[in-house]
């Protein structure tokens, strides 16, 4: 398994420091060999999810994302990203659910996965699923494994019932959802662990129980007949 450094915090936060363009091009040969502690890392994560999933991403270095951040409707016009983050594409129509890491010093590092911005055919269809029955879906955010290794579902919501939906349903506190989200917080020193590659692997194990519901709604109709 490939370990994450000190090197890797130390960068980020020098970066943090020192975010221009002069700055990085004189450090750019650190940045290269942080990048390629981060790409071993990505190999190792994506092996070990590979074991349980049917994953779409190719490779490590395909799963991180660019440092360079887009600055064109940004008032923050510093150039760089101070964090590494990559994520893993699910494959086949039949499988929805994307993972999600990010690398970043101070106590920030995360693994995450879900829905972040679902399109309005899929929220409908997600709430009414919900609507329907939310005893199945129920089960899995409140199962013991869930609740302590996320603390429950997570995500943005309404502050009062969505549209076409009654504000005294049952369910309302599921169906405000406009994100169905889940994520945990990693320190430094978790981090740095010999097996941080198999603890990122474990939190998304135990996001598949949420995952496989999602892929179940999203690629049935309301009837419970295939898409696909």
């Amino acid at each position: 398994m490939a370990q994450l450094t000190q090197s890797t915090f130390d960068f980020l936060y020098k970066l943090k420091k020192n975010n221009n363009r002069d700055w990085f091009a004189e450090n750019k040969a650190e940045y290269v060999k942080n990048h390629e502690k981060m790409i071993d890392f990505a190999d190792d994560v994506l092996a070990l999810l590979s074991q349980h999933d049917n994953i779409e991403t190719l490779n490590g270095k395909k799963s991180l994302y660019r440092i360079y951040r887009d600055v064109r409707f940004s008032k923050n016009k510093a150039p760089y990203k101070t964090h590494w983050a990559g994520g893993f594409k699910r494959a086949t129509q039949q499988l929805r659910g994307g993972y999600f890491f990010r690398i970043e010093e101070g106590n920030k590092s995360m693994v995450a996965g879900g829905f972040w911005a679902p399109n309005k055919e899929d929220l409908l269809r997600i709430r009414e699923e919900i609507a329907m029955d939310d005893e199945e879906f129920r089960a899995i955010i409140t199962e013991k494994n869930f609740v302590q290794t996320f603390g429950g579902l997570q995500g943005d919501q309404l502050k009062t019932a969505p549209k076409s939906f009654p504000k005294d349903h049952k369910a309302i506190d599921l169906l405000r959802y406009k994100q169905y989200v889940v994520w945990k917080n990693f320190s430094d020193k978790e981090v740095l662990q010999k097996d941080f590659a198999k603890q990122v692997d474990a939190t998304f194990q135990s996001m598949r129980p949420f995952f496989d519901y999602m892929s179940d709604v999203l690629t049935t109709d309301i009837n419970g007949s295939p898409l696909f």
